[in-house]
């Protein structure tokens, strides 16, 4: 049983775990997941780590509450268990000295793109950070961002914190001031990974991104996760989750995610009534 030490309410709909899972957190690195169980019933949900502590035996999740699967997550508390944790999952993100680094966060991508941020300016990069969300009530980890970057910039698509607009926006100012890009790191919903891999393209900057495809096994086995890069079939969970944005086929990305909907919205709904039954 994995035990959650610390629950944290970050925005509406995205909360923090702590959880205990000793062997997870010995060989952790950034870039890398988990998939965990609620209960032996439970569907297998992936999550990025998004921070490791060894000696504490700790790992820490951070996730939104989308589907029926993590609306039932976030109604768990300090002192509950988890059924099932494997892991870690993934590639490692690899981390160099490059030279001057951008990294992009949008929404709850930004817990993902933290333990890589921080990791590339202990890495002596100069990282320039760019964090954006619909509205200021959304976003997550500013003062971790400001601490793991040299220079953190904030977007809002209501202009209601930082600037008004898009993370591509920001990201279009940087380029168009002259100083050299060495690598863009972006991570967040799959459209906004594609504006900033097309935007990227016509500079000739190089970008990775972090793919978040349908997953199910994690281990390669069941294929869901496959994803087309430069004109050839990878599994997210084993080949991934990083990948050169150049060569994704972010359109196909999206229409897979989108297979499973209707599906969605029926168990959501009928989780609710569930709960509004149970509750009187």
């Amino acid at each position: 049983m994995f035990k959650i030490l610390a629950k944290k309410i970050l925005a509406s709909g995205i909360k923090l775990f702590e959880i205990e899972a000793p062997l997870v957190a010995r060989k952790a690195l950034p870039g890398q997941f988990i998939v965990l169980k609620i209960d032996e019933y439970g569907e297998r949900i992936p999550l990025t780590i998004y921070e490791y502590t060894r000696d504490k035996g700790t790992i820490s999740i951070i996730f939104q509450e989308v589907g029926k699967s993590t609306m039932q997550l976030g109604t768990l508390n300090e002192g509950d268990c988890l059924s099932d944790i494997i892991g870690p999952l993934g590639c490692p993100t690899k981390i160099e000295k490059v030279g001057r680094v951008v990294t992009i966060g949008g929404g709850v991508g930004t817990a993902v793109i933290y333990p890589i941020t921080r990791s590339l300016k202990e890495a002596n990069n100069r990282v320039t950070s760019i964090i954006g969300a619909r509205t200021r009530e959304l976003l997550i980890l500013k003062e971790e961002m400001e601490k793991a970057s040299d220079e953190l910039f904030i977007t809002t698509d209501d202009g209601s914190y930082g600037r008004h607009g898009l993370v591509t926006d920001e990201l279009k100012r940087l380029i168009d001031e002259g100083e050299k890009i060495d690598l863009i790191f972006a991570i967040g919903p799959v459209i906004m990974m594609k504006a900033v891999s097309n935007l990227a393209k016509q500079y000739n900057l190089k970008t990775m991104v972090s793919l978040n495809s349908i997953m199910v096994d994690g281990t390669g086995m069941c294929g869901c996760c496959r994803v087309t890069v430069k004109g050839r079939t990878k599994f997210v969970c084993v080949d991934g989750p990083d990948f050169e944005a150049e060569g994704v086929d972010f359109d196909e990305l999206m229409n897979r995610q989108r297979i499973y909907l209707n599906e969605e919205r029926l168990s959501i709904e009928r989780y609710r009534e569930r709960e509004c039954r149970r509750n009187g």
